[in-house]
């Protein structure tokens, strides 16, 4: 009598549900070149910041004698460049502060000051209607291919005699009766006007988009509930507008503290305004022997931009990813 082997059945394992709420990482492929490719760019990018920290740490005959990448394999460093940079030495009439603390002078009111009327004039043309908002936009457009050096000279001129239409004063000598010098030249308020005239239409321009962008309806509840313009730009527009804000004010305080071209120009005869550019070209000194000196002074320079960029970096990448993804 046969016994018949019994019937085995598979049963499938039971797939794993997923919680609630998680989700599958998916699989990357890749991944891996494009970090190097990007590591790699990166390095070569910092390349010569490297060379320079490099040199300003190094000993003044070192740096005239043999190039940085040798502290590698001669490893002579120290601080006497930062210290006759901060507080001047015998080369040097004066040290790094005042000029530091000009620039910090010229820097601010440059930047607040632009975004401040290109806020207000940009709601103005984006939720005030009246006429000739297309046109005047236009021409604020239209004002951002004037190079900065077309308005340099007759600014200057503006500032040392004034201007008239014929017998018609358009803007007034301000001349000091005594001296015959301008009241306004060799002060902070030319490189003031300068740079808000400079960084107006491009201020105006952004904040114009990111303020188009808000959702109408927003604005139309403001109103139903008796909000005045002034109490919706200042509890809804710039809260809203804020990532728009902090890109704009990262570039304009970067160029204004980096700027040379207006600072020779209007501040070129007056240490007492002169911001950190003109004394870093001070210690490069007639044929460029003070190396050492400079990228100490330069890496001095640098800290006040980079602790702002990093302050508000997260505001920077929403103000420039802003409306690249909708929906």
């Amino acid at each position: 009598m046969s016994v018949e082997a019994p019937e085995v059945v598979l049963i499938p394992e039971p797939k794993q549900e997923l919680r609630k709420g998680s989700r599958r990482r998916p699989v990357r492929r890749g991944s891996r070149p494009a970090t190097v490719i990007v590591l790699a760019i990166t390095i070569v990018w910092l390349i010569p910041t490297i060379g320079l920290f490099v040199t300003s740490i190094r000993p003044v005959w070192e740096s005239n004698n043999s190039g940085w990448w040798t502290i590698f394999t001669n490893p002579i460093i120290t601080g006497n460049n930062y210290a006759e940079v901060l507080t001047g030495g015998s080369s040097l009439p004066d040290g790094i502060t005042p000029f530091l603390f000009n620039t910090i002078a010229v820097a601010i009111p440059a930047t607040v000051i632009p975004i401040v009327i290109a806020c207000m004039a940009a709601y103005a043309l984006v939720w005030i209607p009246f006429r000739g908002t297309t046109a005047i936009f236009v021409m604020i457009i239209a004002l951002q291919v004037i190079p900065i050096q077309m308005v340099l000279l007759p600014l200057l001129d503006l500032f040392n005699n004034g201007w008239s239409l014929g017998p018609i004063p358009i803007a007034p000598n301000l001349d000091n009766p005594e001296t015959g010098r301008s009241l306004v030249m060799n002060t902070f308020v030319p490189l003031w006007i300068v740079h808000i005239v400079v960084a107006l239409p491009l201020a105006v321009f952004l904040m114009h988009n990111a303020i188009s962008r808000l959702p109408k309806e927003l604005f139309d509840a403001a109103k139903i509930d008796g909000a005045s313009h002034y109490v919706i730009f200042r509890r809804l527009v710039l809260p809203l507008s804020m990532p728009a804000i902090a890109a704009f004010a990262i570039f304009q305080f970067v160029w204004v503290w980096n700027d040379y071209i207006v600072a020779l120009t209007y501040a070129s005869g007056s240490p007492d305004v002169a911001p950190i550019t003109r004394y870093l070209a001070y210690l490069s000194g007639s044929m460029g022997v003070n190396q050492h000196l400079m990228t100490a002074g330069a890496f001095i320079s640098m800290l006040i931009p980079i602790a702002i960029f990093f302050g508000l970096q997260r505001h920077f990448v929403r103000g420039l990813t802003a409306g690249a993804i909708e929906g």
